[in-house]
């Protein structure tokens, strides 16, 4: 029997927090010693309108189970909004140790017939949403020497999804953010993961039967995000999760193979595209400069053999 994962001591923001994942995210760290910050616009899927119901209520629940909470309609879009949540989290409560960026939206159509607004909007909301949190809890972190960050990505940002490029866009970035966060943080114990759920929340009502609705609770999520905001949690993972099986995604780099910068590259390349594409050997590469660094040593072996 391994230990149980206990937050004691540790204060939590959770985005989008009012409902679905999120709700389910807040309550689980709650639950297990936690104080959290629960957040939530309480807008449409869509993300319009907004209240404070939602995050309140699940603050209420918390609360009532003996925990400790704050609800926070602030817009996750709204850097200054977002600022001043933190700030008054940190004034209550002293500290900021775990950050669960959960928040969007969705507004899904094709790219011909979508409108440019709706991508910057669902891009704003989930991009730009984590990048004022992380920004806002980022000092705070770093003067205590800890933090663990949760970034939600998705399989429609790692593989695609018809009908998805702004929410597809939105989320694969935010892998590129938690690559290079972990990296930044790294000497002051800021641990920076991603979580890619399949649960059956508001967003996906009405697209699976019900057995496989019930099968993808937001609590069979939870798990992972739980194993990646603890004290314990590794750092630049991206674990998928759903109906209790869980996964991990790498971006990974292949072997590829050398083919010179003469006039006839073009077609070298394409004589030799199923070797530079063979997954055989691929590594997964502990920072960007790594490919740089591939292709250099191609290149003067490729020298020294001439």
């Amino acid at each position: 029997m391994t230990a149980a994962f206990d937050f004691s001591g540790r204060v939590a923001l959770v985005t989008g927090a009012g409902g679905g994942l999120g709700r389910a995210h807040a309550l689980a760290l709650a639950k297990r010693g936690a104080t959290v910050i629960v957040n939530d616009l309480g807008g449409s899927v869509s993300g319009a309108g907004g209240s404070t119901g939602a995050a309140q209520a699940v603050a209420n629940e918390i609360t009532a189970a003996g925990g400790q909470a704050m609800a926070s309609a602030a817009s996750v879009t709204d850097f200054a909004a977002v600022q001043a949540m933190v700030d008054e989290a940190v004034a209550r409560f002293g500290r900021i140790d775990v950050l669960v960026n959960n928040a969007g939206i969705l507004r899904d159509k094709t790219f011909a017939k979508m409108d440019l607004a709706d991508f910057r909007l669902v891009v704003d909301v989930h991009l730009m949403g984590a990048v004022h949190c992380c920004k806002a809890v980022w000092p705070h972190m770093v003067a205590q020497s800890y933090g663990r960050i949760v970034m939600t990505t998705s399989s429609s940002g790692l593989y695609g999804n018809f009908g998805q490029s702004n929410y597809s866009a939105a989320k694969l970035a935010q892998v590129g953010l938690m690559q290079t966060l972990a990296l930044e943080g790294a000497r002051a114990n800021i641990h920076v993961n991603a979580l890619a759920p399949t649960a059956a929340t508001r967003m996906t009502a009405g697209l699976m039967s019900e057995e496989d609705l019930a099968a993808l609770a937001p609590e069979a999520v939870v798990p992972a995000m739980l194993v990646l905001a603890h004290e314990s949690a590794p750092t630049r993972t991206v674990l998928c999760a759903g109906a209790g099986y869980f996964e991990a995604a790498h971006i990974t780099l292949t072997q590829g193979a050398w083919v010179g910068a003469g006039a006839d590259a073009p077609e070298l390349l394409a004589a030799q595209l199923a070797a530079v594409r063979d997954r055989t050997g691929e590594t997964v590469p502990g920072s960007g400069t790594a490919q740089g660094t591939q292709e250099l040593a191609a290149a003067r072996r490729a020298r020294s053999a001439a």
